[in-house]
């Protein structure tokens, strides 16, 4: 498992791949946190601690402030998803558990924590 940063070209690689009909981006600060979002440290300690808490800090931001014209909560799955993957984990789900997850993101009841734990339970 490596130690991943993302960036913004990354972002819009993974927007054209799994989004349909390649909506436009509507916000460009969402992306341009996303990406700090998941660097973010204090004092040198990162916010996030793992491949799972990154992966849930990009879902949780990239669904409650959307960047593109649609497909917003397609694209913030597929984020986390692709984020697992390029941390070198093995990640298997279900498309219903990634609606699940994404509409309990959305409802705003879950916390960083509680999607980490559920992103844990994809990947081995």
């Amino acid at each position: 498992m490596n130690d991943l940063s993302i960036d913004l070209a990354w972002l819009l690689m993974l927007a054209e791949q799994n989004t349909p009909g390649d909506p436009q981006v509507t916000d460009w600060g969402a992306l341009v946190a996303a990406v700090a979002r998941h660097r973010a440290d204090i004092f040198g300690v990162p916010v996030y601690d793992s491949p799972h808490a990154r992966a849930a800090a990009l879902l949780q931001l990239l669904i409650h402030v959307p960047a593109l014209e649609r497909s917003n909560a397609l694209f913030a799955s597929a984020v986390a998803y692709g984020y697992l993957v390029a941390s070198g984990l093995k990640v298997a789900t279900t498309p219903e558990r990634v609606r699940d997850l994404a509409r309990l993101v959305k409802d705003g009841e879950a916390s960083v924590d509680d999607i980490a734990r559920e992103l844990r339970s994809w990947s081995r």
